[in-house]
């Protein structure tokens, strides 16, 4: 087994090959990936979409022929917008997917996607191409995550992790960011002010070394969407994050950064 799918809701991949090893992130419905390494019972893969690398439970995993896995990768796709929807598997079973998961082979015309030879018709919201009005679309797909949990590694709407939901977010409006933070960082256009911020701009805070250690998406001005032991809506300035529960700074502000080109319906 060379390539690999995810046909399941949510498959966690971790540091090492065991159950006890942290979760670094998720791989989510539809997304694919190369298999590098197997070991009593685990799988040492590479994600297609952030070529991010990790341990899954061989059982998880729906094989994929070289044949499949370069169609996939060559085939228009599109994204779940729903929080949670539901797809037929067949006659008999269902699926709950999440937003953000990929819909492979998308047939736009009739609304369908497939995998190996099965095809699923998709009845639940989605996005084929970019929205007219990205930045708008950006803030109504991140309030959806309100109050949703911080965990470590998460990319679903039951956790998340900070970049995880910059990622997730990005994703669903059509646009590529890394995995992590400290990659984030290093896409788009800087600027100075918090005044001069759009919906959907990206904020980097550091700690004592320098190290970004977190990132979240400007909603209104002054105002912040981030996951921080939930999703929620804080304060921010050219300091940093003001808590409004703690009514502290949390964050240490390093740089924001524009990554969605500016035009007239956006």
């Amino acid at each position: 087994m060379n390539y690999g799918i995810s046909g399941l809701s949510i498959i966690p991949v971790r540091k090492e090959p065991s159950e006890r090893s942290e979760m670094t992130t998720q791989i989510l419905f539809g997304e694919h990936f190369t298999v590098h390494e197997q070991m009593m019972g685990w799988t040492r893969i590479q994600t297609a979409y952030d070529g991010y690398e990790g341990w899954v439970d061989q059982k998880m995993i729906t094989p994929l022929s070289e044949r499949t896995y370069q169609k996939i990768e060559h085939a228009p796709t599109a994204v779940c917008t729903d929080i949670f929807t539901i797809i037929r598997i067949n006659e008999e079973q269902t699926l709950m997917i999440v937003a953000g998961s990929t819909l492979p082979c998308w047939r736009p015309y009739k609304k369908e996607f497939s995998i190996h030879k099965e095809v699923f018709p998709m009845t639940g919201k989605f996005m084929y191409n970019q929205p007219a009005n990205v930045r708008d679309f950006m803030i109504q797909q991140a309030l959806l995550y309100f109050n949703v949990p911080y965990l470590w590694g998460g990319r679903s709407p039951f956790g998340i992790d900070c970049s995880g939901l910059t990622q997730i977010i990005y994703k669903q409006a059509g646009i590529y960011l890394p995995r992590d933070a400290s990659e984030q960082v290093h896409l788009g256009t800087a600027f100075s002010f918090v005044e001069e911020a759009l919906p959907g701009d990206l904020a980097f805070f550091d700690d004592e070394e320098g190290n970004i250690i977190h990132v979240g998406i400007i909603w209104e001005k002054g105002k912040i969407i981030h996951a921080s032991g939930k999703v929620r809506i804080d304060n921010v300035d050219q300091f940093g994050i003001f808590n409004v529960d703690t009514k502290r700074y949390t964050h240490k502000m390093r740089v924001m950064k524009r990554v969605i080109e500016v035009s007239s319906n956006q």
